[in-house]
């Protein structure tokens, strides 16, 4: 089944409807499962338009996303025609990159988790995703009330002792209504906030309400961003297992 214009970053907010009143601290990381997973997805293929403005260009991508649980996802660049056959492959902990133009493999080291993905202002470590926040955070809500007339929670998560995780702390804005992810600050060691992603055009699409776009922008460099919007997307697909190979991420 395909739809037109419809989700980003996948699925897997289930829930229709808020807890009543203030979640409790077992309730605030169910939650916060759920929104995490809405960034992995469950078995999916998708069209994405990604769209990286910087201070001295702007461009737009068109990628084909396959995806199986939160261990297996293969990137590839369909347009523009430049670009195309460029491809990420991410299996367990392992990530490779594909350059067509030099036909050549290249494994990410973990010293490179933090780069930028495609140019992008994502990260090698964005695609990975190694930490689970319910694993690696510690999860309370430090706010209830109203933004911007909106009724929302906001969960503040602190990494866990000896957590292998890059962010000294996350602040993650959800609408009471829906539980529906409307922000995520995310702040270095240091203190520092250094990018905040918006969520918005919440859709329904096959039973469930998500956001139909994401945005994310660094906090030093103002005015610049990545934008992923699907164009199409196709859930709980029978994916064949050669597909999340080096083979496929040359396009074999």
């Amino acid at each position: 089944m395909r739809y037109p214009i419809v989700t980003l970053l996948l699925i897997l907010l289930g829930a229709t409807s808020a807890p009543f009143g203030q979640p409790s601290q077992k309730e605030a990381r169910e939650i916060i499962d759920k929104v995490d997973r809405l960034l992995r997805g469950d078995s999916s293929l998708g069209w994405v338009e990604m769209t990286v403005a910087t201070r001295q260009w702007k461009r737009t991508t068109e990628l084909r996303i396959w995806s199986e649980g939160t261990e297996k996802v293969l990137v590839r660049v369909e347009a523009p025609k430049k670009d195309q056959g460029t491809a990420t492959l991410r299996v367990g902990d392992n990530i490779w990159n594909y350059l067509p133009k030099i036909d050549r493999v290249i494994r990410i080291p973990t010293s490179m988790m933090m780069a930028s993905w495609m140019g992008s202002h994502f990260t090698n470590d964005d695609l990975v995703k190694d930490s689970r926040l319910i694993r690696d955070y510690d999860i309370k809500i430090d706010f209830e009330g109203t933004r911007d007339r909106v009724e929302v929670y906001e969960f503040f998560l602190t990494p866990r002792p000896e957590a292998p995780v890059v962010w000294g702390r996350i602040i993650y804005q959800i609408r009471k209504s829906d539980l529906m992810p409307i922000s995520g600050k995310f702040y270095g060691e240091d203190g520092q906030l250094k990018r905040v992603a918006n969520f918005s055009e919440y859709e329904t699409m096959d039973g469930r309400l998500v956001p139909t776009r994401m945005r994310m922008s660094p906090e030093d460099k103002p005015g610049e961003y990545t934008e992923m919007k699907y164009k199409e997307l196709d859930f709980d697909v029978k994916i064949p297992e050669k597909v999340f190979s080096l083979n496929s991420l040359r396009g074999s």
